[in-house]
C-alpha cells in the first residue's frame, strides 16, 4: 500500500505543478473578497475532480467564503487545515509572475501556501484513487483569513478541531533545505498603545504642552526591556504614528506592539504589565487595546507521538530523516491544538514566505504529499 501511494504521487508531479500555477495565477490578498472567492470557487472544482467528496460553503460578508471538503466514512475524523488568502496584494504578479527556475517554482503564494493545498490535495486524490481503507473520514477545511488573523474562521477551526481524532496542518515546512515539522508555536499577543498628551505651538509656548509621543517613547523603552530571550519571550513595537507638525507638540501618539511566548504562564506574566502601563505625570492618559491573537502551540506528548510516527514513515518509505522545530510564529495550528493533537509544517519545502524570493522545491512536492498520505492512512 505504501510503495503504491509513493509511486502514484511521483508520476503527478508535473500535474501537481500545472494546478500550482492556476492557483498561484489567482491572485488572493486576504482583504480582498472578490479575488479570494475566485480561489475558492477553483477550489471546489478541483476538490471535485481529483477527491470527489462533499463541499459545505461558509459565507461570509467581509472575508472571502470557507470551505469545509470531506471524503471517507465514519464517526471520527482527522482534519487538515489549509488557507487560499495570501499577504500579496492584487498586482503582485506583473512584479513577481510564477516561474520555474530549475527545481524551484516561484510566485506569490506558492510557498505560503497555495503549495500545501495542492499537496494535500493530491494526497486525498490518491488516498481517494487506491482506494486505501479508512476507518476514518477527512475532513479538509480551506479558510480565507488566515494571514489575518483568523477573525472569521476561528470559530470554525475550533469546531472542527474538537470533533477531530488528529490535525494535519499543511503550512510550508520550516527551514529551506531540510523541511522540518513544526511541533510547538509561540503564542502571538497583539496589542494597540494609544497615549494622549496636550498640544501646544513647540515655539511660542511649548511649556503648555504635554508630548503624546516623549511619552509614548518612554513607554516603548519599557515595553522593549520586558523581552526576555531566555524564556522566548519577545514584545517589539512595529509601528508607531503621531502628531500632527513638526512646529506642534503632540497630542496624540500611537503605537502597535507584538508579543511572542512560548507558554502560557509567560501570557500570565506579561498581559498583565502591558494592560498595566501608566503615565509619568500628569495630563497624559494612555489607553491599551488587543490581547491574544494565537493561543500557545505546545508540543505535548500526543504531538510527540504524531512526529514519531511521521519520521517512521518518512525513514521507511521516502528515504529521508525527518526533523522537528519549534516555530516562533502563530498558524491555524495554534487554534487547533487547543483542542485535537496537531502537527504542523507537512506542507511544502521552500523558502522566502513574504518575501520576493518565495519558493518552492518541485522535487519535494509529491515526497511531502505522500508523507500527508502515509500519515492519513496511519493515523486513520
Amino acid at each position: 500500500m505504501e510503495e503504491q501511494i509513493v509511486h502514484f504521487l511521483k508520476e503527478k508531479e508535473s500535474e501537481m505543478v500545472e494546478v500550482l500555477k492556476g492557483l498561484v495565477e489567482l491572485e488572493s490578498p486576504s482583504h480582498d473578497k472578490v479575488a479570494v472567492d475566485q480561489v475558492g470557487n477553483h477550489m471546489q472544482e478541483l476538490y471535485t475532480k481529483y477527491v470527489g467528496g462533499s463541499i459545505e460553503v461558509f459565507k461570509d460578508d467581509q472575508f472571502g467564503n470557507h470551505l469545509r471538503c470531506e471524503f471517507g466514512e465514519g464517526e471520527e475524523q482527522i482534519l487538515i487545515l489549509t488557507h487560499m488568502d495570501t499577504v500579496w496584494p492584487k498586482g503582485t504578479l506583473e512584479e513577481l509572475p510564477f516561474r520555474i527556475d530549475g527545481d524551484k517554482l516561484y510566485g506569490p503564494g506558492s510557498f505560503d501556501m497555495k503549495g500545501g493545498i495542492v499537496q494535500g490535495l493530491f494526497a486525498q486524490h490518491a488516498l481517494k484513487t487506491l482506494q486505501i481503507p479508512l476507518k476514518t473520514k477527512v475532513v479538509m477545511l480551506v479558510t480565507s483569513d488566515e494571514e489575518i488573523g483568523s477573525e472569521s474562521s476561528r470559530e470554525l477551526i475550533e469546531s472542527e478541531a474538537k470533533k477531530s481524532k488528529y490535525v494535519l496542518v499543511l503550512e510550508s515546512a520550516a527551514s529551506s533545505i531540510k523541511g522540518k515539522l513544526k511541533t510547538s508555536r509561540k503564542g502571538v499577543g497583539m496589542f494597540s498603545i494609544k497615549v494622549s498628551g496636550r498640544a501646544a505651538h513647540s515655539g511660542i509656548e511649548p511649556e503648555k504642552g504635554i508630548s503624546a509621543i516623549e511619552e509614548l517613547a518612554r513607554q516603548i523603552l519599557y515595553l522593549h526591556s520586558l523581552t526576555d530571550f531566555e524564556k522566548g519571550t519577545t514584545l517589539n513595537i512595529g509601528l508607531i504614528n503621531g502628531g500632527s507638525a513638526s512646529n506642534v507638540v503632540a497630542a496624540e501618539a500611537e503605537a502597535e506592539l507584538d508579543l511572542r511566548v512560548k507558554n502560557n504562564a509567560e501570557f500570565e506574566r506579561i498581559i498583565p504589565l502591558i494592560q498595566g502601563l501608566k503615565p509619568s505625570k500628569e495630563g497624559l492618559t494612555i489607553e491599551v487595546t488587543g490581547g491574544i491573537n494565537r493561543p500557545v502551540m505546545e508540543r505535548t506528548s500526543e504531538i510527540s507521538e504524531m512526529f514519531e510516527t511521521a519520521k517512521a514513515l518518512a525513514k521507511e518509505h521516502l528515504g529521508f530523516d525527518l526533523e522537528e522545530q519549534a516555530s516562533g510564529g502563530g498558524s491555524d495550528g495554534s487554534f487547533a491544538s487547543q483542542f485535537a493533537p496537531t502537527l504542523d509544517g507537512l506542507g511544502p519545502v521552500g523558502d522566502g514566505a513574504h518575501a520576493s524570493n518565495e519558493h518552492l522545491l518541485i522535487s519535494q512536492m509529491p515526497i511531502r504529499s505522500a508523507l500527508v498520505a502515509l500519515l492519513i492512512a496511519k493515523l486513520a
